[in-house]
């Protein structure tokens, strides 16, 4: 049975039957074969031509020589601006701290050089200066074992309360209203993806920023232009058409041409009719004419849009200590910093969501923090920046934003007990009780749940005593 089996094997990798025999009865399996030379074969089959004729199509593969790597050229790396070791007086500074043993921040280190050129403070000072720095930094550390998460919800949860159900604001300009009080601030942590109000803010690049000529043309590029905007629509029923009359006064202001609106109303997909230009005017007329189809025509016309960025309803401009800012009704950050003239590094949306799928996920960490903090500074609220930063970095600190509530947050909690005591408790329970869900009541509403110590401050230690043995 062995030798049939070994028969059909080499059978199928392509010798014909009498080689396979040969092989078989010389108590050869396939792995005999696989690892017999050329001479071992010979004296079974009789001549070289056919041992080689086996070794091609059974015999151990030659192996392949590695080629060699290639050696990369070695690259050569530029020490980003923000690394580069420190200069002037933030040095002095930094030699200071070294010489007295202390460890401030970089970040600390430059804003405080920065004071100290600005009011000319003498170098004689410079030790005192680093002394009380160091002091109230060292003060301002979180104890061990401090519970930071409960401290931050109550520090931002407790002036919450006092803020206004008022739903809008005016951002700076009397024409655009904004969501603020705690309408936004709900908006902010819940991460919703389109605030009910977006705006943003566009800054210039500094050689236009104080042109305003400049500023309003950047700002017609942005505003969408409806063609019910810079022309009359007109359905002239003698001769079966739509006529629509451009106003040559708005088309100056806004660098359009009539070539401008024939070309947008091609492109848009609800005219159904014939496009054309004569005299000024332009015309759209039907193979059929039709009133239905024309009074489609017409009101389609009247929408189409012309000129300006998708979502931006408005554009309306501000002159802020001799720099021109261009805030907008409705947001478009990916398409805005195409345009050129706009300062990319400046230039803001107050959607953190928005800012997140245009910049990444440390831009949208920035957003939040700034949009929390001029929610709550708006209305008179003081809250540490740190209670602020604790939670955007929760919401970010997984490569995207997830909202401070069951769908983020506080449903991903690893303990049950601190999901069920948020929100759907019956829900919670039961799915944890279905997989056989551990709870090893870590953090501290799990611990006051069940009505023991939690497992920070003072009880994040257990002091245990063991008595001398009696000699």
């Amino acid at each position: 049975m062995a030798k049939k089996d070994t028969i059909n094997a080499l059978i199928r990798r392509g010798l014909d039957e009498d080689l396979a025999t040969k092989l078989a009865y010389a108590d050869m399996l396939l792995g005999d074969v696989k690892a017999a030379s050329i001479d071992e074969l010979k004296k079974i089959v009789g001549t070289k031509k056919k041992a080689n004729e086996i070794r091609d199509k059974i015999g151990r593969k030659k192996k392949r020589k590695k080629k060699k790597k290639k050696k990369k050229k070695e690259e050569i790396y530029t020490i980003p601006e923000k690394f580069e070791p420190l200069k002037g007086t933030a040095k002095k500074l930094k030699d200071i701290c070294e010489e007295k043993d202390y460890s401030l921040p970089r970040a600390i280190l430059e804003d405080a050089a920065k004071k100290i050129d600005e009011e000319e403070i003498d170098e004689e000072d410079f030790p005192l200066i680093i002394d009380l720095i160091t002091e109230r930094f060292e003060n301002r550390k979180i104890d061990p074992k401090e519970s930071i998460g409960i401290v931050s919800a109550q520090s931002i949860g407790e002036p919450g309360t006092q803020m206004t159900m008022k739903t809008f604001h005016y951002a700076g300009v009397a024409e655009i209203g904004v969501t603020q009080g705690l309408p936004r601030m709900i908006e902010v942590v819940d991460a919703r993806k389109v605030p009910s109000t977006p705006m943003m803010e566009v800054h210039l690049e500094d050689d236009i920023k104080k042109d305003r000529k400049m500023a309003k043309k950047i700002g017609s590029e942005l505003e969408v232009t409806r063609l019910i905007d810079i022309a009359e629509v007109d359905l002239d029923m003698s001769e079966m058409k739509v006529v629509i009359k451009p106003d040559t006064k708005k088309l100056e202001s806004l660098e359009l041409k009539p070539e401008n609106i024939v070309k947008q109303l091609k492109k848009s997909r609800y005219i159904k009719g014939n496009v054309e230009l004569k005299g000024g005017n332009v015309f759209i007329t039907q193979d059929e004419p039709k009133y239905a189809l024309l009074h489609n025509d017409v009101e389609q016309a009247k929408v189409t849009k012309i000129k300006g960025l998708k979502g931006v309803k408005r554009a309306v401009i501000r002159d802020t200590k001799g720099e021109h800012i261009i805030f907008t009704e409705g947001s478009n950050l990916a398409e805005v910093l195409k345009i050129e003239g706009v300062d990319i590094t400046n230039t803001t949306s107050n959607s953190p969501v928005e800012v997140y799928d245009v910049l990444g996920v440390e831009a949208a960490r920035n957003s939040i923090i700034k949009e929390a903090l001029d929610t709550l500074n708006e209305q008179g609220l003081d809250v540490d920046v740190r209670h602020i930063m604790l939670v955007a970095d929760m919401m970010t600190n997984e490569g995207d934003i997830k909202a401070i509530g069951r769908h983020g947050v506080s449903g991903k909690k690893t303990s049950v007990l601190a999901r069920a005591a948020f929100e759907i408790t019956s829900t919670h329970l039961l799915r944890a009780a279905i997989v056989g869900e551990v709870d090893k009541l870590d953090g501290v509403a799990e611990n006051i749940i069940v009505g023991q110590p939690i497992t920070q401050g003072t009880g994040a230690v257990e002091v245990k005593y063991t008595p001398k043995k009696a000699e």
